[in-house]
């Protein structure tokens, strides 16, 4: 892969970026009591999709120039003004001045994780899956997808309440990737991705097996079909964001995706009322 400038980090980032903001445009229609919201902010945008939601923090900032306390003080009052917390994405491309307004302002870590990123070729081909149909995934599917991320994603429990119906707007994104994997007569794995046009990139996620389907390469599979897909869509670029040591960063290195960069999600609670 080639060199990770900050041009290109900018690319990378719109991988967690752009999913977020046409889930925001989604909910405003199909969950308009959420109060769904996205506005841009300092060369990226922020969105809300609902306080205790996963999705929804501020993805891009200082990418293309400095942040400035003016930004920082268009983000707290974006996110306080729904009662949540303000959270924003730091890459080591992000110019340093985010970090500094950061700091200053009392923000700490929420998370950590990697961005994998690989070049993509439109005549590259994968062998056949064998035992289990992989195929486009169905509107009218959309719980049953959305009900095993949440069984991968939360195998005791603790999932985010109305987790299925907030993935299922997913499934009306323009460029949107979805596939499933059948076996025994039912669905037992997912994967999804979203091509965004404006950054040839293939931004992938939302990948879930059923436990008793485990190690069959199922995963290895669907991951293989969303980068053709995306590809002959023109992407330049398959991005995977992940924590480390995750079962999806393994699958993801085996079929050459490599380590762009590590980030942070930085987080503030609003104040105290």
């Amino acid at each position: 892969m080639q060199f990770v400038d900050r041009a290109l980090a900018r690319r990378f980032e719109s991988a967690e970026e752009m999913p977020q903001v046409h889930h925001a445009h989604a909910d405003q229609t199909m969950r308009p009591h959420v109060g769904s919201a996205v506005e841009p902010i300092a060369g990226g945008h922020m969105i809300f999709a609902g306080l205790g939601s996963p999705i929804g923090r501020a993805v891009g900032m200082g990418l293309n120039a400095p942040v400035t306390e003016a930004d920082f003080d268009q983000l707290e009052n974006f996110y306080y003004s729904r009662k949540a917390p303000a959270q924003l994405d730091y890459c080591p491309l992000t110019d340093i001045s985010l970090l500094e307004i950061a700091r200053k302002r009392g923000y700490t870590i929420a998370e950590l994780n990697n961005v994998l990123a690989r070049k993509l070729d439109p005549t590259e081909t994968f062998p056949l899956a064998a035992g289990f149909t992989i195929r486009p995934g169905r509107p009218g599917e959309s719980l049953a997808f959305s009900a095993i991320v949440r069984e991968s994603f939360f195998p005791d429990g603790g999932e985010p309440a109305g987790f299925d119906e907030m993935l299922a707007p997913m499934f009306g994104f323009p460029g949107a990737l979805t596939f499933v994997a059948e076996a025994d007569g039912k669905l037992i794995a997912t994967g999804a991705g979203l091509i965004i046009p404006d950054h040839n990139i293939g931004a992938l996620f939302g990948a879930g097996t059923l436990k008793p389907y485990r190690g069959r390469g199922l995963q290895t599979a669907i991951l293989q079909r969303r980068l053709e897909v995306a590809a002959q869509a023109g992407c330049e670029y398959a991005v995977i964001v992940t924590q480390g040591g995750t079962t999806s960063m393994r699958n993801a290195e085996r079929l050459g995706f490599t380590l762009a960069y590590s980030k942070a999600t930085l987080i503030k609670e609003p104040p105290a009322v």
